[in-house]
């Protein structure tokens, strides 16, 4: 949580982030990733404790990887990039889509057409 806070627009950054910031907590989350593969548990209880923390890490990844991918900053509330500081409903108002493949750690985006329902 603290490589979320202060490389993807947490708190502690005022909601701030930018493409450089997040490849370097993406790095950041890789080492971490690393360690976690070595977790162990010696009941049921540290188990699950050891699967939540993995899930979280994911959870994260998956956050930062987003924002990475669309270029634009979402506010109020969610987070500002400093490199593109402004909505930009005309490419981004629309789902962003992933993929995770965990044997081969890639990720895919694509934008999915945001479809307004009720006017």
């Amino acid at each position: 949580m603290k490589i979320a806070d202060e490389y993807f627009g947490g708190v502690s950054t005022w909601y701030m982030t930018s493409k450089t910031m997040l490849e370097e907590g993406l790095k950041k989350l890789e080492l971490l990733k690393e360690d976690a593969s070595k977790m162990a548990a010696k009941d049921l209880h540290e188990l699950l404790r050891c699967n939540e923390n993995y899930h979280r890490i994911l959870s994260v990844e998956a956050h930062a990887r987003h924002i990475l991918f669309r270029e634009e900053s979402r506010y109020p509330g969610y987070y500002y990039r400093g490199d593109f500081n402004k909505i930009d409903d005309a490419n981004w108002k629309c789902f962003t889509n992933s993929k995770y493949d965990a044997a081969t750690n890639k990720w895919e985006f694509k934008k999915v057409p945001y479809v307004q329902m009720i006017k």
